[in-house]
């Protein structure tokens, strides 16, 4: 399996690139970042790309890929509905827009609980989402829609966002009384990697929007 992956640099997007390098299944991982990857392995190769609302000029480097992870995103907290749009639903579409046209191809977009696909709600964040779903699940390949809670960093993964930074240590010591309350809104980086690689070898197969519970059990059966 080829692997385009988007977001490799934050935490959700670390977890899977670690996942994808593990996996056997997994032959080459093409990550596309703005900047140098802090990370090498045989499988591994970057694409630095600056403007993340046009990949017409590399769509070639995508030619050969079987699932695309997209794991980009950034906090609504400070942002104006226009500035989150552009990050959230643009560099999304963008994205999927260049991609081979190849019905076999999985995309897994991570979303998040709370989304909106009604487009009727009054949380601008979940709306922009749940846009963004829709037209992914509208679109010519097997798209899947990851609604995690929280999301515990399971290997060290750091969010590049300083306040979740600073609180994901706390969020760590409470995760299992969390998980204890509330089991159906937890999930862990490296729970949403095997997840991912175990949808895109389903062609198509099982529920196209997993939140946290599907999320892992999708990734128990893909370690047995």
């Amino acid at each position: 399996m080829n692997v385009l992956l988007f977001g490799a640099t934050g935490m959700v997007g670390q977890g899977v690139l670690r996942e994808c390098l593990l996996d056997d299944r997994v032959t080459r991982v093409l990550a596309v970042v703005r900047g140098p990857l802090d990370v090498e392995h045989p499988k591994l190769r970057t694409l630095v790309h600056r403007d993340f609302t046009d990949f017409s000029g590399v769509a070639d480097a995508f030619a050969d890929i079987d699932a695309c992870f997209f794991c980009l995103g950034v906090t609504s907290a400070g942002k104006r509905e226009d500035e989150y749009r552009r990050i959230t639903y643009d560099y999304t579409l963008a994205a999927a827009r260049a991609l081979p046209a190849n019905p076999d191809l999985t995309f897994v977009y991570v979303s998040g609980e709370g989304t909106d696909s009604t487009g009727a709600g009054r949380s601008m964040w979940a709306r922009v989402k749940g846009r963004t779903e829709n037209e992914l699940l509208a679109m010519p390949f097997h798209a899947y829609m990851f609604r995690p809670g929280f999301i515990l960093a399971s290997n060290g993964e750091q969010s590049r966002t300083p306040a979740y930074r600073r609180l994901y240590p706390v969020f760590s010591r409470l995760y299992p009384l969390v998980r204890r309350i509330a089991p159906n809104k937890v999930t862990t980086t490296e729970n949403i990697g095997r997840a991912m690689l175990a949808v895109a070898g389903q062609a198509g197969a099982g529920e196209r929007i997993l939140h946290s519970p599907a999320i892992n059990r999708t990734a128990a059966v893909d370690r047995r």
